[in-house]
């Protein structure tokens, strides 16, 4: 019998990639952290002699979720900026507080709650964009999780850097500094693109072509946002980003509300992705992403679940399903995306957004075993006679039994490995006393 580190059989198994098949009574072989093999559990025992063998018979065994666009470490802001208007309200809002309280250790004890939250609910990698991205790499790598590292660029001095090139160098420094790490990989994270001139954005685009690198962009979130562009630089942000010669492949599009037809003609033609952040969007009441009009034009459509000032959650299993519920409301198509491809987009798709196509997000051998397992014999998602609708509409993230990285299981048997939860809850707790009680006039100052 060949040997492997172990074997994971399960009721159902779902690769997603190559398609949505449902392979039932299956198992997949891990060895070094990568998938060896998915093949029938009866087989798997016959052909492999495993170091640890996992039973799950009445659960569903797919790809980790990928949460494709975070802001970590916000999770301490959770409830703190409710019902904002579009507009102008994150640097009013968000980021006032972010300058009083964000730190090195505030980005740590955030990014720890977020991941703490994601693996709970079944997400093995994720991509952030926060001010401290040093902290938020070294965090992660501490959790043993994935993730891609926004390089922040901003002309506008914060705690991290004071000037754009400064940034950029400081984010350069950092992409070394993690350059071959089997868990976390870098990209741009430019702010917002009316507050950067086109010589910043251009540099940008230089160095994302050199060194292969995703940007990853808020682009049309806003009608208040393409105003400003259009009133500023006369013509809207995805047209302004196409002169500059980001509308490309690595160019990832996060929300994309706006979109008129010549805007998704761009987007289509440029071969860009788009990161759906339903909730977000629906909570600041800024619109809905047309889904179906960018799937229909082929345009790879991932998750992302934005920050907790405009979503109080981190769980991608729930995007999925409201990605799918709008989209059969808002066209009167019932089906309008079907449930295979909500979880695509899920789990293939957001890897393939922040660069990491080729080693996570689906279930074959060679890649990284980066898995969740969900509990389906539960009354809110039994009997089960389609596995995939089960997943995507009845079952709920915390039906989550267990969840791998790169092999190793951080979430087993429902409880988390390699954090202390409870610590972790201690320390956003004692923020949360720390924000409260907070001196008015301070408050009043932001």
């Amino acid at each position: 019998m060949e040997p492997i580190d172990t074997l994971i059989t399960a009721r159902w198994v779902v690769p997603v990639e190559p398609d949505g098949r449902v392979l039932e009574d299956h198992a997949v072989a891990i060895r070094g952290g990568q998938i060896v093999a998915v093949l029938p559990a009866a087989e798997a025992q016959e052909r492999y002699e495993a170091r640890e063998l996992i039973e799950r018979p009445s659960h569903v065994l797919m790809p980790g979720f990928v949460n494709a666009h975070t802001h970590a470490a916000t999770t301490l802001l959770r409830g703190r900026v409710q019902n904002q208007r579009p507009g102008p309200w994150q640097p009013g809002a968000v980021r006032s507080l972010e300058r009083r309280w964000s730190g090195p250790e505030y980005a740590r004890d955030g990014t720890e709650l977020a991941i703490a939250e994601m693996l709970r609910a079944g997400v093995t990698c994720f991509s952030d964009m926060h001010l401290w991205p040093d902290v938020v790499a070294q965090t992660a790598a501490e959790c043993h999780v994935r993730a891609s590292i926004g390089l922040l660029v901003s002309e506008a001095a914060t705690a991290w850097a004071s000037t754009a090139d400064e940034h950029i160098d400081r984010g350069m420094h950092l992409r070394d500094q993690y350059r071959g790490d089997p868990l976390l990989s870098t990209h741009f994270a430019p702010d917002t693109p009316h507050s950067l001139s086109d010589a910043t954005l251009a540099r940008v685009r230089r160095l994302a072509d050199e060194l292969d690198l995703p940007v990853a962009l808020h682009l049309h979130e806003t009608a208040w946002e393409i105003e400003e562009s259009e009133g500023n630089f006369g013509m809207r942000p995805l047209a302004r980003m196409a002169g500059l010669g980001l509308a490309s492949p690595q160019l990832v599009a996060v929300h994309m509300v706006h979109v008129t037809p010549s805007d998704l003609e761009m987007l289509a033609g440029c071969g860009a992705s788009v990161v759906h952040c339903p909730e977000s969007n629906l909570k600041r009441g800024a619109g809905v992403c047309p889904l179906p009009d960018l799937l229909g034009r082929g345009v790879p459509v991932s998750l992302g679940t934005g920050d907790a000032a405009s979503n109080d959650d981190l769980d991608v299993l729930g995007e999925a399903r409201t990605a799918g519920l709008l989209a059969s409301g808002v066209s009167s198509t019932p089906g309008a995306v079907i449930a295979s491809d909500l979880l695509r987009m899920g789990t293939l798709e957001g890897a393939r957004a922040v660069g990491l196509g080729e080693v996570t997000g689906g279930l074959v051998p060679g890649k990284w075993a980066d898995l969740c397992c969900m509990n389906l014999r539960s009354p809110r998602s039994w009997p089960v006679s389609d596995v995939v609708a089960a997943v995507i509409y009845a079952a709920s993230s915390r039906q989550v039994t267990d969840t791998w990285v790169a092999g190793r299981r951080l979430l087993a048997d429902g409880a988390l490995v390699y954090l202390d939860e409870a610590a972790v809850l201690e320390r956003a707790e004692s923020w949360r006393v720390r924000m409260d009680g907070a001196s008015p006039e301070a408050a009043a100052d932001e």
